[in-house]
């Protein structure tokens, strides 16, 4: 891990939804340290500034992805990037889903949004290690059809096969599929609660309702993982701006059981 920024050049760029692009990203000179799912790096546009952005495909040791929503000067910098283009990252940072503690089990991966960027990797991970897990089952939620992410591999995904389930709030002409939020399709997946592990991320409150809808299922709290992002600024834990509880998300999370985020969840995000 570096704590300066090293130089990137954008080797591929693919719109995802109207204001989303995932950009594929090889090393000009020396390498960052390996990623792994769920851990995230900080992107830097020169003469702008930088973000947190949590890789959303790991090609191999040295070509990454992430996938970038425009909600802001930083990342409107890096939507607009093209090929042959140049950034800078550091990282890796954070904890990531624990993928190890998981093996042997059943993987319920549930994504809200663009929540489901930072489990890609995971799916991409279990289906590169057939055995080692049990069913992978992913349900998705998305405000419109319009907005969902990674469309066409989803369909790779269920030839895989892994068992994949979309929902959409507000579903517009020519939708056939669910309406609701991504907990109504819970009913569908019947995870069992002794052997399955649930990887939950999107908004914030997503979380505290699925969470406590798996709760509900019977899953006990060990085996529910989320990730938690609030207003990263350094990625080392030094400015102090993600704390949450005892916790900094960018050295002590994002990613963490439910056991331990479950009472922090009640502070409400300022």
């Amino acid at each position: 891990m570096t704590t300066v920024p090293l130089p990137y050049r954008v080797t591929a760029v693919s719109a995802e939804t109207a204001d989303c692009v995932s950009v594929e990203v090889t090393p000009v000179g020396r390498a960052l340290p390996d990623f792994s799912p769920g851990r995230f790096a900080m992107l830097y546009v020169f003469g702008v500034g930088e973000v947190p952005i949590s890789v959303s495909a790991i090609r191999d040791r040295h070509r990454l992805v992430h996938t970038v929503r425009a909600i802001g000067a930083v990342t409107d910098g890096l939507c607009r990037l093209g090929p042959g283009d140049t950034l800078g990252l550091r990282g890796p940072y954070g904890i990531g889903w624990d993928l190890d503690r998981a093996a042997g089990s059943d993987i319920l991966v549930i994504a809200g949004g663009i929540g489901l960027a930072p489990l890609r990797p995971v799916v991409h991970h279990v289906l590169d290690h057939p055995g080692r897990y049990g069913r992978l089952h992913v349900l998705i939620g998305a405000r419109t059809p319009q907005d969902l992410l990674y469309r066409e591999e989803l369909e790779h995904w269920r030839r895989a096969p892994a068992r994949v389930e979309v929902t959409v709030d507000r579903p517009g002409p020519g939708w056939r599929g669910d309406v609701g939020t991504v907990t109504t399709l819970l009913a569908g997946a019947e995870p069992r609660p002794d052997r399955t592990t649930a990887l939950v991320c999107g908004p914030e409150v997503m979380i505290r309702h699925t969470a406590r809808a798996l709760l509900t299922r019977g899953l006990p709290e060990h085996r529910v993982q989320v990730s938690l992002e609030r207003n990263m600024r350094c990625g080392t834990g030094h400015c102090g701006h993600c704390q949450l509880g005892p916790l900094l998300l960018c050295r002590d999370g994002p990613v963490t059981g439910y056991d331990r985020a479950r009472p922090l969840l009640a502070v409400r995000e300022l």
